[in-house]
């Protein structure tokens, strides 16, 4: 059996939905056995891993990898028409050699070939050392102070209607938590929503496909500044955050993609340790979490308003917390007196 035919995706073995992680881990294990001349059924994940080792790829990334081409292999172990086109190739092995071909030589062939390969795909049999981290230094995952999370919003500025919509957008995810594509799928009606009584930000779809409420508590201020770029913008339905063809005159109809909003926060670098550092939208949702901890609020009030699933055992012990401790203090500020200012620049 061709591993193209395999790894491809030709007998379904890849899903047409698969997502872009797999599809690249595939593609990179299916280049390297091209590159070794290794057919499809003799895989040797011992010196696939080094090969990505010795690539520079991190063991966790590694582990990832292999778990990928395992869980491919199983499939085909367990898909009847690969197992089909295993027994078609026994018989040219056997003609090839000549030796018998007859169906009782084809299923010792194909029992033979598929121990090999359950042998390989074993995870004992090719193991990735791993470092359990007790402790990571700040430098790993970027948490801004509360300074520099007023600097970054303060960086695009109000007059240009392009930096209205930036700060808008800086200011919302620092102040909510939320993933960038949660950001790209908010609509003008989930801005104000209720949770108990409390002013309340919709995430109708979340990661996993969960749906929850973020309070805005002391940090509803944010929800004016979205307000000022939707009135600029001429919004009053539909996506909150759009883009612009390069005129900045002409609005184009959908939604800031995740790569777009990606490439607007890396247009604003921070000066962090005598560097400049470029801020990522998860850099946003860590210095939330970070804050509002170091602000007092509760650890699990924290994990419900970022839609973590890490403590689901504790919440379903807990019940639902009171929406009036999930409420964010004031911990950024912003100057809201500058959209004045914005109007009387533009005269």
């Amino acid at each position: 059996m061709d591993k193209s035919l395999v790894l491809a995706g030709k007998a379904g073995l890849i899903p047409g939905d698969a997502d872009k992680h797999l599809r690249y881990r595939l593609g990179k294990f299916a280049a390297w056995l091209e590159t070794e001349a290794r057919p499809w059924n003799d895989l040797d994940l011992v010196a696939y891993r080094d090969h990505l080792l010795e690539g520079g790829y991190a063991s966790a990334t590694v582990t990832a990898h292999l778990s990928t081409v395992r869980g491919r292999y199983r499939a085909i172990l367990r898909d009847n028409g690969a197992r089909q086109s295993l027994f078609d190739q026994a018989g040219a092995m056997l003609r090839e050699t000549d030796q018998g071909d007859t169906p009782a030589n084809r299923a010792a062939v194909v029992g033979e070939l598929v121990t090999r390969i359950k042998n390989a795909i074993d995870p004992k049999a090719a193991p990735v050392q791993t470092i359990t981290h007790q402790d990571r230094p700040d430098a790993a995952h970027l948490r801004l102070t509360k300074e520099q999370a007023s600097a970054l919003m303060a960086a695009p500025g109000v007059v240009s209607l392009r930096g209205l919509r930036d700060t808008a957008i800086i200011a919302l995810m620092l102040c909510t938590g939320i993933r960038e594509a949660e950001l790209s799928a908010l609509e003008v009606q989930d801005l104000r929503q209720s949770l108990g009584g409390e002013f309340a930000l919709h995430v109708r779809e979340g990661k996993g496909r969960k749906e929850r409420l973020i309070p805005y508590g002391d940090l509803d201020w944010v929800v004016i500044l979205v307000d000022a770029w939707l009135s600029e913008a001429g919004i009053s339905e539909g996506f909150v955050f759009r883009g612009y063809f390069k005129s900045f005159r002409i609005q184009r109809p959908g939604p800031l993609s995740v790569r777009a909003i990606q490439y607007i926060l890396a247009s604003y670098p921070l000066a962090i340790s005598g560097r400049l550092s470029k801020v990522r939208p998860h850099d946003l949702r860590r210095t939330y979490a970070r804050r509002l901890y170091d602000a007092g609020m509760d650890l699990v009030a924290i994990q419900q308003n970022l839609g973590h699933s890490d403590l689901t055992t504790t919440l379903g012990y807990i019940g639902e917390l009171d929406a009036g401790k999930r409420k964010p203090k004031a911990i950024y500020q912003f100057d809201l007196s500058r959209l004045a200012d914005r109007k009387r620049l533009l005269g």
